[in-house]
């Protein structure tokens, strides 16, 4: 079982780091799954940044960064796994 938790903003390719604006709280060690047009991937969060300062965990409303494993893009929809 799933539960949404934010979208995709930006993807900073260089560095494999997804912006997502959180709806829900995520925390370091949480399964999410990407969800886009052209992606559909599962993965651990293995690190989380807000403002450039790492973070364990983040709530609705804060903008993060999240290094990702896969491209993804704007609109992507980010879940996770229960």
């Amino acid at each position: 079982m799933e539960t949404m938790i934010g979208k995709v903003t930006h993807f900073y390719r260089k560095v494999g780091v997804a912006a997502i604006v959180l709806e829900d709280h995520l925390e370091r060690g949480d399964r999410i799954h990407i969800h886009g047009h052209s992606e559909d991937f599962y993965q651990t969060v293995t690190s989380m940044e807000m403002e450039h300062v790492p973070v364990a965990e983040a709530d609705s409303g804060q903008d993060i960064g999240v290094r990702v494993e896969q491209r993804v893009h704007p609109g992507d929809v980010v879940y996770r796994e229960l």
